[in-house]
């Protein structure tokens, strides 16, 4: 059965960054090898499940699936426009140092540190003085081509 909009797809895959880095997998093996297990433990490495249509990936992963087969495998490249975008001065936010330390319970940021926004989003310290803080909110893999190796374990 050829995978199609509407489509359950379940697969195995590992992405990786052009100069051949693992970013992310579905299997246990490819996360030991890399050490992506060793920076989340807590992660269970399993086969993804995804409804095709229903944006549950990135656009170019949902349109590089239309059209393979259960037991199939591929290569797909995802470039930036299809995938995370290209990063933005819109993503990086500026905040008063005195009113960030205050809802960070009286802690001053340190470049490179993480923070949550409200909404979730992850973001990077890129920037910490008196005056400000700068944080940028980029998806991490904003300006990148990826490149997915994907096995299809079953359509329904």
């Amino acid at each position: 059965m050829t995978i199609e909009t509407g489509d359950s797809v379940t697969l195995e895959y590992t992405g990786r960054l052009d100069d051949e880095t693992v970013f992310d997998t579905s299997r246990q093996s490819v996360a030991e090898e890399t050490g992506l297990a060793e920076a989340q433990p807590d992660r269970e490495y399993a086969p993804l499940t995804v409804e095709i249509g229903d944006e549950q990936v990135i656009e170019g992963m949902e349109e590089g699936l239309i059209g393979l087969e259960a037991g199939e495998t591929d290569t797909l490249t995802i470039p930036p426009e299809k995938a995370y975008g290209e990063p933005t001065d819109e993503n990086i936010q500026t905040f008063d140092t005195d009113e960030l330390r205050e809802m960070l319970g009286g802690q001053t940021p340190e470049e490179g540190s993480y923070l949550e926004a409200q909404n979730g989003r992850q973001g990077e310290v890129v920037h910490v003085d008196d005056e400000v803080v700068r944080v940028d909110f980029n998806p991490r893999l904003a300006g990148e081509t990826l490149t997915f190796d994907v096995e299809i374990v079953d359509v329904n």
